[in-house]
């Protein structure tokens, strides 16, 4: 694998807009009788992001004047992440509040303290996607990290620590979800199996989840090209593009070391996962609930990679821009982002060129101390801005506030169906019920001030 040039940090997602376009009508034929107040949910999860993530992103593949998928959306609320005894959301815990409506500890893995199941807010001890598999509403999970990422494995998994990677792939791959793309070959595969990506598997329990997974009827795809080709009649697909992530998430310096890619570069991107789920599940008669999480936002900037994070930012609003383009076809679809936690406290330091030279490295640290980041990490040239409204384009940089996940500025937001019903300032709790409001046509009261 070779490592990207300098300025390829935006990948477009293949989204064929011919195929999408057939996949809306025979969904609308589908479901004509299906009311506005009830449909698909699409819950998009990218991970550790605040809007100054968003602005970053905004200004380096479209400018200053220019819109990212996101910022189109309808509606947005300001996100209340606080857990029951922390102020920042960990991982799980805030995933497994998306998940359940209710306030958790910050090391919940869909467990309370007494190590028994979460009652969520329905008064049922299921997660909304384990309600949703038990009424026969299809179902997906997709992760660009490993399967078992709480973003997703919070929807399906209870365990006692967020690290239980084998027990948590293995309730996945039981739980009856239809769609299952991500990361984590290593955790399906026993320590003597070697698997497509040329890692040995983990589990010391001697199970084989993907044999599992076959038995079970699932198509197992393993790169791009496999995914794409599925036939849209295959009826449970377990897709696994890396052993492990399928990104690199180390520092730029030390990815350039070892000529590794920011991404596995036979895994397919988060747009075209949710392409192809959402090509697979429109031909249900039924609703659909899909879970999606681009982690790649939270670990790049986690490792203070500011090239990673904004190609992950790219990603991740390409699947955006998939999930708004299905919306315009299909109207009783309410597509939701929030992330749980700002990552690294990331900010961009934007001077005019004669402070902040094109062709001159940026200096390491800020004068406060805060360290800085080019296009390709310490001490390099500066990001330069796609071009503005008068064809200008300007130098930035990347600055951080450490390595941990921060309370931050969180903004969640919501499109299409019920989108009206986010509110302006919004607790992590509402996500659940905004999802279950438009999946089972039922408002729960709410569990927030």
């Amino acid at each position: 694998m070779t490592l990207r040039k300098p300025f390829a940090i935006g990948l477009v997602a293949t989204t064929a807009i011919a195929t999408l376009t057939i996949i809306a009508r025979t969904f609308s034929q589908t479901n004509q009788s299906t009311s506005l107040d009830t449909g698909n949910v699409i819950f998009l999860h990218p991970d550790g992001t605040s809007a100054a993530h968003w602005g970053a992103a905004r200004f380096l593949n479209y400018g200053s004047d220019g819109r990212l998928n996101w910022d189109r959306m309808s509606h947005l609320g300001v996100y209340l992440g606080h857990m029951k005894n922390q102020l920042t959301a960990t991982s799980n815990a805030g995933a497994v509040t998306h998940a359940t409506g209710v306030k958790v500890d910050a090391d919940s893995y869909g467990l309370d303290e007494t190590g028994k199941p979460m009652t969520a807010l329905s008064g049922k001890p299921q997660t909304i996607m384990q309600e949703a598999i038990a009424q026969g509403i299809p179902t997906a999970i997709i992760n660009s990290g490993i399967i078992s990422e709480p973003g997703t494995g919070a929807f399906l998994a209870k365990v006692k620590n967020r690290q239980a990677h084998a027990e948590i792939t293995k309730q996945i791959v039981e739980s009856g979800v239809d769609i299952i793309l991500g990361g984590g070959e290593i955790w399906y595969l026993p320590k003597e199996k070697t698997g497509r990506h040329a890692k040995s598997g983990k589990r010391e329990d001697g199970v084989n989840l993907i044999d599992l997974a076959k038995r079970k009827g699932y198509a197992v795809v393993y790169n791009r090209e496999e995914l794409l080709k599925l036939p849209t009649n295959t009826k449970k697909v377990l897709g696994i593009f890396a052993a492990e992530d399928t990104y690199n998430d180390e520092p730029e310096e030390d990815l350039k070391k070892q000529k590794l890619p920011l991404y596995v570069e036979s895994a397919p991107t988060a747009a075209e996962m949710l392409q192809t789920t959402l090509r697979v599940l429109s031909n249900r008669s039924k609703p659909f609930f899909i879970v999606q999480e681009e982690e790649g936002t939270d670990n790049f900037s986690n490792y203070n990679n500011a090239k990673g994070c904004l190609e992950a930012m790219k990603r991740a609003d390409d699947a955006v821009g998939v999930a708004m383009k299905f919306i315009e076809q299909n109207p009783n679809t309410m597509l939701l982002t929030a992330a749980d936690s700002d990552a690294s406290g990331l900010e961009v330091i934007g001077e005019q060129i004669s402070n902040m030279p094109l062709n001159q490295p940026l200096p390491p640290r800020q004068k406060n101390g805060a360290p800085l980041d080019g296009r390709d990490g310490t001490g390099t040239l500066p990001f330069v801005s796609a071009p503005d409204a008068r064809g200008q384009r300007f130098p930035f940089a990347i600055a951080w506030t450490g390595f941990a996940d921060n309370a931050g500025s969180i903004v969640a937001k919501a499109h299409g169906m019920n989108a009206a019903r986010m509110q302006p300032t919004i607790d992590n709790t509402e996500i659940y019920r905004l999802m279950y409001r438009s999946l089972f046509t039922k408002t729960l009261p709410s569990s927030s001030p």
